[in-house]
């Protein structure tokens, strides 16, 4: 930090923190050389219960028990962005807490002095409860930079109407996803309505869809209302929408364009309230330029695409999937373990079918773990780890004159990963 940027006057700290005592949500302030000076009350008491001191220490030591900013250590910081935007940042980190590791997302703001210097900042901390970067029974979980990448994304547009679109690879989690945007957002006390697009025959689609009135077809025998009508007021989470039938395609924009339907043998036009999150695996891009996918409809529902990474691009989260799988008690009947060589076997496979390939792995290995503890013998349609985490960084160390950027890069892990190995191993 420059030298002549002064510290915020005792006066310009107290007046901050008698303002942020009435704010619900915690908050710290902190001065240019990222020392925390105060704290509101909501803070000490969801991130101060532990009893440690944190009043002038560093926030990254606090937060994540670094010793450099995070910049430094592979993170985005939030300080560094607001000091060279002089203006607020934000930012999803992981931070460390009384209760263990956290999601949490950051906003940082700076304060600025008489003559336009920036004297301080405040920082607004909330907890992000869609996910966890723990091994957790239900939910999201993951801690990697590509998972944390959508997680923030997610963060940013659940509170909004915006329609979502989740791409990404089978078995990458997309329904949780959705799930999540859900409970998020104001609509989560309302119905969540899965539409599975793909399962759903063209001649049912509409039915299925929008209901239908008595005697519409051979079969009718009631009345019946259809899945729009049962989201109303919730979110309709339309699940593999490249296989919507085309000649559905251009009822199902005129639903989400007028916000009306009419039930299958229906002349009643009803009106419709839902949010609308849709998912698919498929390339939207490349339909629409075959003809397979109307463009006005793409565009309709693609107001703020999330792209999921594949298992592969998130190694790190392995080791929590796995554990987390294990927990929700739907793998085996009883406690099960996995032995260091069997995780380690885990998480250098490739996993094409992602998440649900690993379920099935973990399902299938558990039937010959006896003793509780699933080892590499039940994994044998996986390839032999290549090296043990922790191993691979200090290995490929000796010799390399490149950056720590191109290091990570080079092993398939994010720079942020490869710190913390190499200062485990006491390397700088």
């Amino acid at each position: 930090m420059p030298a002549e940027t002064p510290p915020p006057a005792p006066e310009t700290v107290r007046s901050l923190v008698s303002f942020l005592e009435h704010e619900p949500q915690p908050m710290i302030v902190l001065d240019p050389d990222y020392n925390i000076l105060a704290a509101n009350t909501a803070y000490r008491r969801q991130f101060g219960s532990d009893g440690k001191p944190f009043l002038g220490h560093k926030c990254y030591r606090i937060s994540h028990h670094y010793d450099v900013p995070c910049d430094q250590a592979g993170e985005h910081c939030p300080m560094k962005k607001a000091r060279e935007l002089r203006a607020p940042d934000r930012v999803l980190h992981i931070h460390h807490t009384p209760r263990g590791p956290e999601h949490v997302d950051v906003e940082l703001r700076p304060v600025l002095g008489e003559h336009g210097e920036i004297t301080a900042y405040v920082e607004r901390l909330t907890q992000v409860r869609s996910a966890s970067a723990r091994p957790s029974g239900q939910g999201l979980v993951g801690s990697s930079p590509a998972f944390n990448q959508a997680l923030a994304d997610l963060q940013r547009v659940a509170p909004t109407r915006l329609p979502v679109l989740l791409l990404g690879e089978s078995g990458t989690g997309k329904e949780l996803f959705a799930r999540a945007v859900h409970e998020t957002s104001d609509r989560a006390t309302a119905p969540f309505v899965i539409v599975d697009c793909s399962g759903l025959a063209e001649t049912l689609f509409e039915s299925e869809l929008f209901g239908h009135e008595k005697g519409a077809f051979t079969g009718a025998t009631s009345r019946k209302p259809g899945l729009v009508e049962t989201a109303q007021g919730g979110t309709l989470f339309l699940d593999e929408i490249g296989d919507v039938p085309l000649a559905m395609q251009v009822k199902l924009l005129r639903l989400i364009e007028t916000g009306t339907y009419r039930r299958v043998g229906g002349i009643e036009t009803r009106h419709a309230n839902f949010r609308l999150i849709a998912a698919t695996h498929k390339p939207l891009e490349t339909m629409m330029a075959g003809g397979e996918f109307r463009q006005d409809l793409y565009y309709r529902i693609s107001a703020f695409p999330i792209t999921l990474p594949p298992l592969r691009q998130r190694r790190e989260d392995i080791g929590l999937l796995v554990n987390s799988l294990l927990q929700r008690g739907d793998i085996g009947q009883r406690r099960l373990t996995v032995s260091p060589q069997a995780l380690a076997q885990l998480q250098h496979y490739p996993w094409p079918g992602n998440i649900r390939e690993l379920r099935n792995v973990l399902e299938r290995a558990s039937l010959f773990a006896d003793d509780g503890v699933i080892r590499s013998v039940q994994l044998p349609q996986l390839a032999a780890p290549a090296a043990l985490p922790g191993q691979a960084p200090v290995q490929a160390l000796e010799g390399f004159a490149g950056s720590r950027a191109e290091l990570a890069r080079q092993l398939g892990i994010s720079e942020r990963t490869l710190y913390r190995r190499l200062k485990e191993g006491g390397l700088k």
